[in-house]
């Protein structure tokens, strides 16, 4: 008789909840007496593609534990992006510091038309098909927290509907 236990053998692979994406790993030095010191910085994006998306940063000595602290935080600061067929409600603009992002809907069939820190927060809030500009510095980190800007400036067409006093039905058709 075995007293190995098979803890796996019951559970059944699940999938994750969270799409995660790591936008930028930054390695910086601190020389010591001893020599060069690493540290390092995650900036990553997490997403359920259905509409909920968050942003983090995270700052340690060991890459896994830099990319899990900002994945920590990510999850942390979710917001919800208003998507209607895969795209957004309306044209929006937002700046963060240098940073200006702007952010149209698109035809179905047209996919994401962005750059790299952009598209992996369209990508994991589950956006099919927008268009986008990055314009004044691109700093991923800036970059990231200016598209969240836009974000928050959309409009949900129900918050829409109720304060003009109409069906959104009436709205959309």
């Amino acid at each position: 008789m075995e007293n190995r236990r098979d803890f796996n053998k019951d559970a059944q692979p699940r999938e994750k909840e969270f799409v995660e994406k790591l936008v930028k790993l930054n390695r910086t030095a601190k020389v010591v007496k001893g020599g060069r010191r690493f540290s390092f910085s995650a900036l990553t994006v997490v997403g359920d593609q259905k509409g909920r998306v968050g942003f983090g940063f995270g700052k340690a000595n060991d890459v896994t534990e830099a990319i899990r602290k900002s994945i920590d935080k990510a999850k942390k600061n979710m917001v919800v992006v208003p998507l209607k067929n895969g795209t957004l409600p309306h044209e929006v603009q937002a700046e963060y510091k240098s940073s200006c992002v702007l952010l149209k809907p698109a035809r179905s069939g047209t996919g994401i038309i962005a750059g790299g820190s952009i598209r992996a927060v369209l990508e994991a809030a589950g956006a099919t098909d927008v268009l986008s500009k990055s314009l004044g510095s691109n700093t991923s980190v800036n970059v990231v927290r200016a598209t969240f800007e836009a974000i928050r400036q959309l409009m949900d067409i129900r918050v829409v509907a109720k304060n003009r006093g109409k069906a959104i039905k009436d709205l959309w058709g």
